[in-house]
């Protein structure tokens, strides 16, 4: 088995960019390439109920698919009033998957008669490394903060928009990309993710 090269279960070009970014940061020398290098795999269905479930179904997939050591993450919001959800659901709240708009509009439908005090929300990112032999790590991350009652911002995706995290005056969405990274749910699940790959990968 090929130890030196790590494949992400995604096509998002962001996301690569990210992981390689924080494997060099940490001396790790590993090659990591993401899913559209191999083309014929198909997308995983994501049946668990948990990011984590979710993050291991698409991470054991790939491994098993490559024969390499794979990485794959689950994320979404969680709004404490609403007992977590969106959750898993974050990305086809409102129905349809990956229509951010019309999520974000229902959510703050949702919340639109709720005081400051109880919009506490937090973004869940859970981030698996599987190998072909089926071993696997799970490590998370989160980004605590306040959702606002209207949108802000331009950057990012999803509902960047309204979270405004836990210090700041901005929303996520007002952050620049490396601003965002710090502090980001999935940043914080990536670099969790050295020590797994050190220990696992060598």
């Amino acid at each position: 088995m090929d130890m030196t090269r790590l494949i992400l279960a995604t096509r998002n070009a962001g996301k690569i960019t990210e992981l390689r970014a924080i494997l060099a940061d940490a001396g790790l020398p590993h090659d990591l390439v993401g899913a559209e290098a191999y083309p014929d795999i198909p997308d995983v269905r994501e049946t668990g109920v948990t990011f984590a479930e979710n993050a291991l179904l698409k991470a054991h997939a790939l491994a098993q698919a490559t024969g390499l050591p794979a990485v794959a993450d689950d994320s979404g919001l969680c709004v404490d009033v609403l007992h977590g959800a969106p959750g898993i659901f974050s990305a086809r709240w409102a129905g349809r998957h990956g229509d951010d708009k019309a999520n974000l509009d229902l959510l703050l439908a949702q919340l639109g008669d709720i005081g400051e005090a109880h919009r506490g929300a937090h973004f869940a990112c859970a981030a698996a490394l599987a190998l072909p032999d089926g071993t696997q790590r799970v490590v998370e991350g989160q980004l605590k903060g306040t959702l606002r009652h209207t949108p802000a911002g331009t950057n990012g995706f999803g509902y960047d928009p309204i979270l405004q995290p836990e210090g700041e005056t901005r929303t996520c969405a007002e952050l620049s990309p490396e601003e965002k990274n710090a502090i980001s749910h999935r940043g914080k699940a990536f670099r969790a993710l050295v020590p797994v790959v050190r220990e696992l990968l060598g």
